[in-house]
């Protein structure tokens, strides 16, 4: 089995743990605040599906958004000349689970068009940061978020599955 191959199966594994994560919400945990800087649920779903998305690209100038893609919904905190969106739910569990089966569908399309040689991660806010390294700091960032909302359905009795790879 070669590089890209385990990758591409360990970030699908971690999609299919992320859309267990987005299907078993209950309803009024969606849209609730849950921690700070004041977050929802599905803000961290949709962070977590769009940085996975957007760091499999080569550099950030290479980078195709989702068609339903709006730039500040990624964003935990407004920076200066951002809006956040508007109170309530911007995008619904529906919305996220297309995102994260788009995202999943083209893993390997992603990794293929990787060069994990690179001595750069094509993104500047990590300069002097291998590819390959870069590809596995993603792996790590959805892995994070995957257990922040497991513990958020944990605590409501909701035991997601473990997936080992896909």
């Amino acid at each position: 089995m070669d590089l890209k191959q385990s990758l591409a199966g360990q970030f699908r594994a971690g999609l299919a743990m992320l859309r267990e994560c987005v299907e078993g919400c209950p309803d009024d945990l969606w849209a609730a605040t849950v921690d700070k800087p004041p977050r929802t649920y599905w803000r961290i779903a949709y962070h977590a599906t769009f940085y996975t998305h957007f760091y499999l690209s080569q550099t950030r100038s290479e980078f195709t958004p989702w068609g339903k893609h709006v730039g500040h919904a990624v964003m935990t905190f407004a920076e200066e000349g951002e809006e956040l969106p508007p109170e309530g739910t911007l995008y619904t569990q529906a919305d996220v689970l297309e995102y994260i089966d788009y995202v999943s569908e083209r893993i390997s399309g992603l990794l293929d068009a990787l060069d994990l040689e690179s001595a750069e991660s094509g993104f500047p806010w990590y300069p002097k940061f291998a590819k390959l390294d870069h590809v596995f700091l993603t792996l790590r960032h959805l892995g994070v978020h995957v257990g922040q909302l497991q513990e958020l359905l944990f605590a409501r009795g909701i035991e997601p599955d473990w997936i080992s790879r896909r």
